[in-house]
């Protein structure tokens, strides 16, 4: 009889600990500022494809510079250079809590408010493509091998319910206290990340190439990806479903015009698919993913996909914060798996290469999904047909990936674990 697996196993590593807080706190200022901004944008614009330029935005920078930030987090030393990243995401944060100041940009433009606010996500898409690669490395540094699984899940559901309560709490802060003192919470969000991350000290720098040519370093990232069918139908397979399902980014026109809830309403749908997420990481922690984990990831991107077409076809308010909840708790299910396949298959040495290809493939599909959902409802003439397409190529793709890839949908983490 096998003994019981420690749920908590991971978390009595104190660095790690400290790094769930640094996570923690950093990925619900991320996620609370993208929504802050989407609240500003559309109130000045009241175009829903301005939603869509946000995304894109942040996007191009984060995809163009993924690799080289890639190359160059392999060859540095971690801990170091996210502390400059977090530093440099306090500065844009700061800069756009001056742009919505009303005392501030009562004289200026709104055309000059609106681009230098799309300049900034600009230059927070450029940070972000470092900070990636750079999270992801140092949890390989942090925790032992066999610890992988357990530590993937705490940290993915960690992302998970951050980056859905980030804008929860957004949601409603922006009728509590407006977007400006919202934005003062988020610069000290990530100041409480950067608090967490000093007490996490220097790793070593386990590539043994440093000083390797940046096209040969690239070259061998990509080449890994591409070779290792697990790792990229991971990669690919959530970057489709997320691209079209990106219907959250089109949730300020949701709750403002179609559902006509206001504020209050907005904050309630963005903290619908944060409860799904936290029921994921109770029943992971507990019962982990890993056992069967292809078939399991398939079925909770398709259930999302029944979510996101739920959800656009809804009329009905309380309808809507059912579909999201339960999209909540089949993406968290879904990054929950997909975190552990990398950690799992991923190399120390190219923990920084491979993460970089994955932010290409998933880590901007939600950016990239906004821009998406933007751009098809001016298409479709209309932000609903816009968000049912998107659930309908969601299942398109995941049966697509299905059938296409057999070994994958056999896939046990589990047993691979036993091998290692």
């Amino acid at each position: 009889m096998k003994p019981k697996k420690d749920p908590f196993s991971s978390l009595r590593i104190k660095e790690f600990r400290w790094f769930i807080l640094m996570r923690l706190a950093l990925v619900l200022a991320w996620s609370m500022q993208f929504v802050l901004v989407e609240w500003e944008v559309y109130s000045i614009t009241k175009d829903p494809f301005s939603l869509g330029l946000i995304g894109l935005m942040e996007v191009i920078p984060a995809v163009s510079m993924a690799l080289f930030a890639g190359h160059i987090v392999d060859q540095n030393e971690k801990r170091g250079l996210l502390l400059k990243c977090l530093a440099a995401l306090v500065s844009i944060s700061s800069m756009l809590c001056l742009l919505v100041y009303s005392e501030f940009t009562e004289h200026l433009d709104e055309k000059i408010v609106l681009w230098t606010i799309y300049g900034l996500v600009f230059l927070g898409g450029i940070v972000r493509a470092f900070i990636i690669p750079s999270v992801f490395s140092l949890l390989g540094l942090i925790v032992p091998k066999k610890e992988y699984p357990n530590a993937a899940t705490w940290s993915s559901s960690t992302w998970q319910i951050s980056a859905v309560f980030g804008p929860a709490i957004a949601g409603f802060a922006i009728g509590w206290i407006g977007v400006f003192w919202s934005l003062v919470f988020v610069v000290f969000s990530i100041l409480i990340a950067i608090g967490a991350l000093f007490q996490v000290e220097r790793k070593p720098i386990l590539n043994q190439k440093l000083g390797e040519p940046m096209l040969k370093s690239l070259k061998e990232g990509l080449d890994f990806v591409f070779t290792h069918k697990t790792v990229l139908n991971a990669m690919a397979l959530d970057m489709f479903a997320v691209l079209f399902g990106g219907a959250v980014a089109l949730l300020p026109v949701f709750a403002q015009d179609i559902l006509k809830v206001g504020s209050q309403g907005f904050g309630i749908l963005r903290a619908a698919p944060a409860v799904g997420s936290l029921l994921t990481m109770l029943i992971a922690t507990s019962l982990p993913l890993h056992r069967q984990a292809g078939k399991k990831l398939l079925t909770a991107v398709f259930g999302f996909g029944i979510c996101i077409i739920v959800f656009g076809l809804s009329t009905n308010f309380w309808l809507s914060v059912f579909a999201l909840f339960l999209s909540g708790v089949t993406d968290g299910i879904s990054v929950v798996i997909r975190q552990t396949i990398l950690q799992i298959y991923t190399p120390d040495h190219m923990r920084g290469r491979v993460s970089s290809v994955n932010s290409i493939f998933v880590g901007s599909s939600n950016e990239l999904g906004a821009f998406e959902s933007g751009f098809t409802s001016k298409l479709m003439g209309g932000v609903v047909n816009a968000v049912v397409f998107g659930g309908i190529m969601t299942l398109v793709v995941v049966t697509g990936t299905a059938v296409v890839s057999p070994k994958f949908r056999e896939l046990d983490i589990e047993k691979d674990m036993e091998n290692l």
